[in-house]
């Protein structure tokens, strides 16, 4: 069900001045759209006298051609978009974190009673059956002017009901493993050029536009069509969908586009969160995800990519600068040693909040910090210079130090290729192997 300002019923006969009304309509629409999508007003007065003055122009152009058009009883009323950018207005006053805005949080009472006035809208018969009885359904803000409306039923199904003031472009919300992007699955809704409703699932195959593929995703979607309408200043967009285990804590991906798909493929979005929904609690988390994998990532480019290889290279070829070579090769491995266990521990407070999906990365981590714990722990154990067995400990200490840094180098690399990380990592950890291969290659030459 759409909900349009107006509707043209006659234009058989057009007006005296050779202006067609359905053209003057048009002119109208794109006044009020105008007015809807106005860039971040900051002053709430002036914005509320343009709408009536244009209203008021509108109104009287309008009964200038009453008998070739009609309101429709649904016209959405000064008083609604006036609420929908107060709505805006308080949203804007939050806390936020970069594209990262954070809505539910236990330290901001205020803001959350604010939106959970949203919740009190009257959505019933906005929707098509099942979706238009809301009386069972958990309410609940989770992210600017976004509400989500979800009944769990029976053999893990669930009907939702995304709730937001909408302008122009596209909303989403998506369900993610490790509360990344890529691999998730996502339902899309809009309100085409031509007021027509859409809605589709889409597989989040990567993060380019073309990597964005509709009618896919591992969303199991029931038989029942999931619908997309537009009341006041809000769309609703309501979908079920069955789940493999009853649906307890999720990651939730909520994102929106300013400009329209074209040809059902997605534009860039504008803004983005991420949020960890406890569907039995009906509670929202914030998730700075983002900020531990950086954290994350760095440590182990450092560790990995820079002081070990610095502290290899130093114990083979500065033998003749001794003592000096062990001083500086036992510093900087304990320095790597330290800052490893630091990108170990935050990977795992990662992997522990979000749930990350990475099993193999996880996996060769652990494996190349166990053999570095190794190498800490043949330190202590190094046996005398004169010892029979030290040459054999010689051979233990070389070669479980390359096999460390083979894996925990390459794991590294593997961690930016599945974190998604960008161009910019992928540059600056290659330059930075490159440097260090070089390196090798050139001192194994001029030492031999």
């Amino acid at each position: 069900m759409i909900v349009l300002p107006f509707q043209e019923t006659d234009t058989s006969q057009p007006p005296s001045t050779g202006h067609p009304p359905s053209q003057l309509l048009h002119s109208y629409t794109h006044i009020t759209t105008s007015l809807l999508v106005l860039p971040n007003p900051t002053n709430h007065r002036h914005v509320r006298w343009q709408i009536q003055e244009h209203a008021c122009f509108c109104r009287c152009v309008l009964r200038f051609f009453s008998r070739n058009v009609t309101f429709s009883p649904l016209l959405i009323p000064i008083t609604s978009i006036d609420r929908s950018m107060k709505l805006k207005k308080k949203a804007k006053t939050e806390p936020e974190y970069g594209a990262q805005s954070t809505v539910v949080s236990s330290q901001n009472g205020k803001a959350l009673a604010e939106r959970s006035e949203l919740c009190k809208t009257n959505v019933n018969g906005i929707l098509p059956p099942p979706y238009n009885n809301i009386s069972n359904m958990i309410c609940t803000p989770i992210w600017n002017t976004h509400i989500l409306r979800y009944h769990k039923g029976e053999d893990n199904l669930v009907t939702f009901i995304v709730s937001a003031v909408y302008t122009t472009g596209w909303v989403g919300i998506g369900f993610s493993k490790d509360g990344r992007m890529v691999g998730a699955s996502a339902v899309v809704g809009w309100i085409s050029k031509k007021g027509h409703p859409r809605i589709k699932q889409y597989y989040l195959q990567g993060t380019r536009p073309s990597q964005v593929i509709a009618d896919a995703g591992e969303l199991d979607l029931t038989k029942v069509p999931p619908a997309v309408a537009l009341s006041g200043a809000s769309i609703h967009m309501a979908f079920q969908a069955k789940f493999e285990h009853p649906l307890n804590k999720q990651l939730i991906l909520l994102a929106i586009g300013t400009s329209y798909p074209t040809h059902y493929r997605l534009t860039k979005h504008v803004d983005k969160t991420v949020l960890m929904f406890d569907f039995s609690a009906g509670s929202a988390s914030s998730v700075n995800h983002h900020q531990m994998k950086a954290a994350h990532g760095v440590l182990a480019v450092m560790t990995w990519g820079l002081l070990l290889p610095v502290g290899a290279i130093i114990a083979r070829y500065m033998r003749h600068k001794d003592p000096l070579w062990y001083y500086l090769h036992a510093g900087i491995q304990f320095t790597g040693f330290l800052l490893g266990l630091a990108a170990v521990v935050v990977g795992q407070h990662m992997y522990v909040k979000i749930s990350a999906d990475v099993s193999a990365h996880r996996g060769i981590g652990i494996f190349a910090f166990v053999l570095s714990i190794l190498q800490i722990l043949a330190f202590f154990l190094r046996p005398n210079k004169d010892a029979k067995i030290r040459k054999f400990w010689n051979l233990y200490h070389g070669w479980f130090g390359r096999i460390a840094l083979f894996f925990g180098a390459f794991n590294a690399m593997w961690g930016i290729h599945v974190a998604s990380a960008g161009v910019a990592w992928k540059a600056m950890f290659g330059i930075q192997m490159t440097v260090i291969l070089i390196t090798v290659v050139l001192l194994e030459y001029y030492c031999r």
